[in-house]
């Protein structure tokens, strides 16, 4: 199963529901879909969503998902990515007024760069993520937060003496 997430912030991802719905549609995407769609209007017909899913919902789709489709947010990639799922991240942008800048553009360029997800700028490129997925390995992401933690833990004792 595809599992895709728009985030819950108050903004419309509608460009990605719509052409997804295209790809199920035209049956160019055979896998079953499934969407939280958030603030959108759109709403899809060849493939099952909710506006929004509780914390449980959204972690049994996670688990049952082998990809998740989602926006360029650092919350739902990395809770992805820690689940051990193939990430495919399209960036909501300014033009579309699917976001108030275009930052999440930096964010996947950023984590493309270390081979954790897979990145989309165009969305005619994102049957070309699916195929990418079965090859693309699975990267053990390691959080850096202890090591900061333990940095500053060791920064304040040094202060202290």
């Amino acid at each position: 199963m595809i599992f895709v997430t728009v985030g819950t912030q108050k903004f419309q991802f509608n460009r990605l529901l719509r052409y997804l719905d295209y790809l199920v549609e035209k049956q160019i995407l055979s896998d079953e879909v499934f969407a939280q769609t958030g603030f959108s209007d759109y709403q899809p017909r060849y493939y099952a969503y909710k506006n929004f899913l509780d914390r449980d919902e959204f972690n049994q789709k996670v688990l049952e998902s082998q990809i998740i489709i989602t926006h360029g947010g650092t919350g739902a990639i990395m809770s992805a990515v820690k689940a051990g799922k193939k990430v495919i991240a399209v960036p909501r942008l300014c033009k579309y007024k699917e976001h108030v800048d275009d930052h999440q553009e930096q964010i996947i360029k950023q984590l493309i760069g270390k081979k954790i997800i897979i990145g989309v700028n165009q969305l005619e490129d994102i049957e070309d993520a699916i195929t990418k997925c079965s090859t693309f390995p699975l990267r053990e992401y390691k959080s850096s937060t202890k090591t900061i933690i333990d940095s500053i833990d060791n920064y304040i004792a040094e202060l202290s003496k």
